[in-house]
């Protein structure tokens, strides 16, 4: 069991080559007032084949730093 982490978000841009940005969403408890808010978090992630459009459910995984920006990569398109 490999101990990166992985996400699962939407594809926002597939304006680059090889590069998507992946919004990933999750909800937190705000620590005071006990509400659950939406906190949203954009990565940049390696699609090697260029595959994945906007709109499209993905699962991203850490890997080591591919670019200034890229830490993970497209693992699987989920829809």
């Amino acid at each position: 069991m490999s101990k990166r982490k992985r996400y699962k978000g939407v594809v926002v841009s597939d304006k680059m080559d090889k590069t998507v940005v992946v919004m990933v969403e999750r909800f937190a408890q705000h620590p005071l007032y006990k509400k659950y808010i939406r906190k949203r978090k954009k990565f940049y992630a390696h699609d090697g084949k260029n595959e994945c459009k906007v709109g499209d459910v993905v699962e991203i995984e850490e890997t080591r730093p591919l670019s200034k920006l890229k830490r993970f990569r497209v693992v699987r398109k989920i829809t």
